[in-house]
Formats: structure tokens, C-alpha cells, sequence
């Protein structure tokens, strides 16, 4: 699978770690940054890359790290057609993308172990969207709301 990655400082380490735990497992990693560690570096200016290269559909899924990985969470639903979450427990890895078909993993490089981290990533990359009438409406009107702010005067 083509895959996209991020971090600011807060995720860089466990970026590292992860990015050559994904490519052990056959999948093509697109690394958005950060290159190098910088404490001073800001978590949108590599996630808003990352999730517009998920919406365009240069890369199928993403991976979303800052220090708690909400920042990259808030950042990365910024962008039209990104369905982002952060995720800490093996459920909400699979059943985000079965119901909500969700396209960014946010993660916590202060909060998670690169364990558990790269489990919660291969839960979230096995699992595909249902396509359940009930979740298809639901992410209709995600849509909606999406379509209206991008054609509203401002």
C-alpha cells in the first residue's frame, strides 16, 4: 500500500521507527517530514501536505504524528475529504476505517509505544470501508458540509 507519513518533533522518533517497520512490511512510504529534528518546527506544516496527498490520491492512506497526536488530527481535518482521527486502542484503529472511512491514523509519539503504535497502524491498514448504507449517508453529509464552506461567500 502507498502510504504517507508525518511528524513534527513531537513525532519525529517514533516517525523513524515506524516509517522502516512499514517499508520491512512491503508497503510504499512517502516520508512529508519533518527531515530532522527541530523542537521548534510547526505540526502543520508537514501534516496539511501529508492529508492534501491522501485527498488528491497520490498516497491511499496516511499516518499523522505530533508529540500527542491531536494537533495532527485538527490539522489534517482541515483539508476536504480527510477523515482523520487520533487513535490509542486496536477497535478504533479497524472500526474508523469500516465505518467512517477514515484515511489519516493520528498518533501520539509522547503518548504511544512504537509497539503498540505499529500495531494500531497495520489494524488500520488492513481494514477497509464497509460501504453500509447507513455509513455512506452519514459521510454524505460530512460531505455536504465540506461542499457548502468551500462554495460559501467569505
Amino acid at each position: 500500500m502507498k502510504i504517507g507519513i508525518a511528524a513534527d518533533h513531537g513525532g519525529f522518533a517514533l516517525k523513524a521507527t515506524l516509517e522502516q517497520s512499514l517499508r520491512d512490511l512491503g508497503h510504499s512510504v512517502t516520508d512529508f517530514g519533518a527531515e530532522k529534528m527541530d523542537p521548534a518546527d510547526d505540526y502543520p506544516d508537514f501534516i496539511i501536505p501529508l492529508a492534501r496527498a491522501v485527498a488528491d490520491g497520490q498516497v491511499e492512506r496516511g499516518l499523522g504524528l505530533c508529540g500527542s497526536g491531536v494537533g495532527a488530527s485538527v490539522a489534517a481535518n482541515k483539508v476536504a475529504g480527510i477523515r482523520a482521527a487520533l487513535i490509542h486502542d486496536i477497535f478504533s484503529a479497524h472500526q474508523g476505517v469500516e465505518d467512517d472511512d477514515m484515511n489519516i491514523l493520528c498518533l501520539g509519539g509522547k503518548v504511544v509505544g512504537d509497539a503498540l503504535a505499529l500495531e494500531l497502524i497495520e489494524r488500520f491498514l488492513a481494514a477497509r470501508f464497509t460501504g453500509a448504507e447507513r455509513h455512506r449517508r452519514r459521510l454524505t453529509k460530512i460531505q455536504d458540509v465540506e461542499t457548502a464552506m468551500r462554495t460559501a461567500p467569505g
